[in-house]
């Protein structure tokens, strides 16, 4: 699970409470009638993870009545959202590696990681069943953002249209719903005042986006076992992040050699060897941390309206936590 730093010692003991509990939940109802199905759901369950969406919506439930069995619930299934979308992704980015181990499309084959993934989607289906037609409603909008910002990646940008805004709006569909609607669950299923739910999810939105950007550094700088997956993903299938991007934009004439392997998948291993040297050398890697960092300060400055209690600091310090990442 993700540390968070100064956290009031009442809420880290809260929190910690009730993330043994989601472990546990999130454990067990991915067993089914069939082994095999429990097998390969609880590959990336047991690999662990950094729980970020989950610990979100716990801390958004505080706001409310946190007691509420509905809130367990609600982090499983943003929890098992976030995962059934890793079995799918790492299908279509061709992952070998996720969490530290074996992708499933890599151990099992691509059928095999597709299914899994929809396993985890009905699955989350079943919980939502439980929290009422309101969850429900939320997690399909936010389903169809994920799937319209993945349609949009695939796509590209427009002709004419500027790449790194299109990218930008692509990580908020990928990453910022989710995260939107992990605090929407905690807070409103609390029953936290309306004004403190609208506010948790624009603040957790924004968190979201500066969570990839974050996610876009250690991918160039990070090893396999400092990231869980393996250095340079974006790289070889030609997907742009935010770093490769402002490379692109720059377009400096040492950097010939680099902007040409940028321009689409890079197959051969010594030329993302290359490509990896290169950017960690980069000037853009530096604008990317600080644009990194002017999200991560643009979401604490949502927390300006909410009480000030240590729920409160434990966001802000989720976003220290988040920067920490990519610094």
């Amino acid at each position: 699970m993700v540390t968070l730093p100064s956290l009031s010692a009442e809420v880290e003991r809260d929190l910690t409470i009730r993330m043994k509990a989601v472990e546990d939940f999130l454990f067990n109802h991915a067993a089914g009638e069939f082994p095999f199905a429990t097998e390969t759901s609880r590959h990336l369950i047991s690999a662990g993870g950094k729980r970020f969406r989950p610990v979100l919506t716990l801390l958004a439930s505080n706001y409310g009545d946190p007691t509420r069995e509905e809130i367990i619930k609600a982090a499983v299934v943003v929890e098992l959202t976030h995962l059934a979308t890793l079995y799918h992704d790492d299908v279509m980015d061709e992952a070998p590696l996720r969490r530290g181990v074996v992708s499933a499309n890599k151990r099992w084959g691509n059928s095999v990681a597709i299914l899994t993934g929809d396993y985890l989607f009905a699955k989350s289906s079943l919980l939502l069943a439980d929290l009422g037609p309101d969850a429900v409603r939320h997690q399909a909008m936010t389903f169809e953002r994920l799937v319209v910002g993945q349609i949009m990646e695939t796509e590209g940008p427009q002709d004419g249209a500027d790449p790194l805004t299109h990218y930008l709006k692509v990580v908020a569909e990928k990453t910022g719903s989710l995260f939107g609607l992990c605090a929407r669950y905690g807070g409103y299923l609390s029953g936290a005042k309306p004004e403190i739910v609208e506010t948790l999810v624009k603040f957790s939105e924004e968190l979201g986006i500066a969570f990839q950007l974050a996610d876009d550094v250690i991918d160039i700088e990070s090893s396999s076992n400092q990231s869980g997956k393996t250095p340079g993903t974006d790289l070889r299938e030609g997907v742009p992040t935010l770093v490769t991007l402002l490379v692109q934009k720059m377009a400096r004439p040492e950097d010939a050699r680099l902007l040409q392997l940028l321009s689409g998948p890079i197959t051969d291993e010594s030329d993302v060897t290359f490509a990896l040297e290169a950017l960690s050398n980069h000037s853009a890697l530096g604008e990317a941390k600080q644009i990194t960092m002017q999200y991560a300060e643009s979401a604490r400055k949502m927390l300006s309206s909410l009480p000030l209690n240590g729920t409160t600091e434990g966001l802000l310090n989720l976003c220290d936590a988040l920067v920490s990442r990519s610094s």
